[in-house]
């Protein structure tokens, strides 16, 4: 239950620290734009993005167990966020994390982080896939341009008021969504271990602000964005609301458990380390507790900026720490800027992330798995998008359960959860 820090911090030196100080400047470049991509994806401002970088980031690295996890918001979340902030708005959204955190603190002192290796892969796979579809979906409207009132929560009504919206497509938003693509993928391959995705976003938005292309940018769209973090705020914690919220905050502590183990196990492949499961969970915890209480997103290890971490040379948790106070110093001295942001490089942004989630590398190696693993993916995967999360989970986890004690089928003690 010892976290990581506490154990990397004797013998610390000076060239460990300077390694640690580029990869968390480069990790926090990563981070700036898809902290704010996310946030907006989800119904939520962009100041609670980065303020969830800020503070649950810093959390998750200093109390967690890898070495070399990175925390903030994430891609898995953009659905359940969404759908608790329409129907129960930011204060319901509030309660349902802080409630997420006080259940995934208490399950790690229970030591439950090992229960994760239970999870039939299938079902992970099922509903990451799910959820990168409904991710995608969501940025067809900025990615082209569309002009529409506020698009349904509901898969199959939102892509009937995309389609209805169709007249109004815009060119202009395309290109520059596709030019960040491109740029994205480009950068990334030709210089992986630097900071690539903020320069590919911020090219395209000074090409939108420079040559005055009719694009929507996070200024127009939102305003100014404040260059201070929220201050610390109790909610309501009325018995009938925590009652109403639970089913949300049970899924959020669902995935930013499951999330992070897979991180943190991605993680430990990369640098030749063991992470500490247990205390992962009880850092997830006391992050969404803090994110919260701050008016911030749920947060869990994110798997692509822990993998950039590691590219760029990070070695102990300092780096994470780095990483969230370079993104707060950045909010305090350069906030307008982040404003020019335009929103179709952002929704190409997300559309990649959706790609990744997916992991297309993967789908041939699905066809060769047993029936039974083939037919629980596409049902966990239809379940997200057209259902919700909460059963899609529920029925894949229970069924999957199920085929797998009838076969007898239990996963070895060093089981390693996929890579995700």
């Amino acid at each position: 239950m010892t976290p990581k820090l506490f154990t990397t911090l004797p013998g610390y030196t000076g060239a460990l620290f300077r390694a640690d100080l580029f990869a968390g400047i480069s990790v926090a470049m990563v981070a700036l734009p898809l902290s704010i991509a996310i946030a907006i994806a989800s119904g939520a401002d962009p100041a609670s993005g980065l303020t969830t970088a800020i503070i649950a980031g810093f959390l998750i690295s200093a109390l967690g167990g890898s070495r070399v996890q990175i925390g903030g918001p994430t891609g898995a979340f953009i659905v359940v966020v969404y759908g608790v902030i329409a129907e129960h708005g930011q204060d319901g959204l509030i309660i349902a994390t802080l409630m997420a955190g006080v259940i995934l603190v208490v399950a790690g002192r229970l030591r439950a982080g090992s229960l994760v290796r239970h999870i039939p892969e299938a079902v992970i796979n099922g509903f990451t896939i799910g959820i990168a579809i409904i991710i995608a979906t969501s940025q067809i409207k900025d990615f082209l341009g569309l002009t529409t009132t506020s698009l349904p929560a509901e898969f199959l009504e939102k892509i009937e008021t995309l389609w209805q919206a169709r007249d109004t497509f815009n060119p202009q938003a395309l290109v520059i969504g596709l030019a960040t693509m491109v740029l994205i993928v480009g950068l990334r391959r030709a210089a992986p271990r630097y900071p690539g995705l903020i320069v590919a976003v911020g090219l395209t938005s000074a090409a939108v602000a420079l040559w005055h292309l009719p694009v929507d940018t996070l200024l127009s769209r939102f305003g100014p964005l404040p260059n201070t973090p929220n201050l610390p705020v109790v909610p309501d914690l009325s018995l009938s609301r925590m009652i109403d919220l639970l089913p949300s905050a049970l899924i959020i502590a669902f995935l930013a458990g499951v999330e992070s183990l897979l991180s943190a196990a991605v993680a430990d492949r990369m640098i030749g380390d063991k992470s500490q499961p247990n205390a992962e969970v009880v850092a997830n915890g006391v992050a969404n507790i803090g994110s919260a209480l701050f008016g911030g997103l749920p947060a869990t290890g994110a798997i692509a900026r822990t993998a950039t971490n590691v590219r760029a040379g990070g070695r102990t948790p300092v780096a994470g720490m780095i990483h969230a106070l370079v993104i707060l110093l950045v909010m305090l001295l350069a906030a307008p800027l982040a404003g020019y942001f335009a929103m179709p490089a952002l929704a190409g942004l997300l559309i990649l992330i959706a790609w990744n989630m997916s992991e297309p590398h993967k789908w041939r190696g699905y066809m060769a798995d047993r029936p039974s693993d083939r037919v629980l993916l596409v049902l966990t995967l239809v379940l997200t998008v057209l259902a919700d999360l909460t059963v899609a989970i529920g029925v894949g986890v229970a069924l999957g359960l199920a085929l797998r004690l009838r076969r007898g089928d239990v996963p070895p003690a060093d089981w390693h959860p996929p890579e995700h």
